[in-house]
């Protein structure tokens, strides 16, 4: 006698708006550590405890706060834009449940009173 094949890929086990939804909160979280990773470290290198007169500049901005802040926060709206519009999938959630309907028509409205 064989053995069932007990071996299953997490697409068979899980939901897929599950598994969507995991790999988007993985990206963003990655995406927010690299972030951090950068602009926390290269600030506090480059800008904490300069004497004013040390200080560079890169467009009249302090050298340290251009590419410790304002790049990265570039990046990051980049980014987002990408995400939202090219990586990010819409799945559908199925059709509503039964009682869902009734339960949104009995919220009172502001007009009544």
């Amino acid at each position: 006698m064989d053995a069932p094949d007990t071996r299953s890929t997490p697409e068979d086990r899980y939901d897929p708006v599950f598994l969507h939804s995991r790999r988007e909160a993985i990206l963003i979280a990655s995406a927010w550590a690299v972030g951090l990773v950068w602009a926390v470290p290269y600030c506090y290198l480059n800008g904490y405890g300069l004497p004013p007169g040390d200080v560079g500049t890169t467009f009249g901005i302090p050298t340290w706060l251009f590419w410790g802040i304002l790049i990265p926060w570039i990046a990051a709206d980049l980014f987002t834009a990408w995400f939202c519009f090219f990586y990010f999938v819409e799945d559908d959630l199925g059709e509503d449940q039964a009682g869902a309907e009734a339960a949104t028509s009995q919220i009172p409205s502001e007009a009544a009173s």
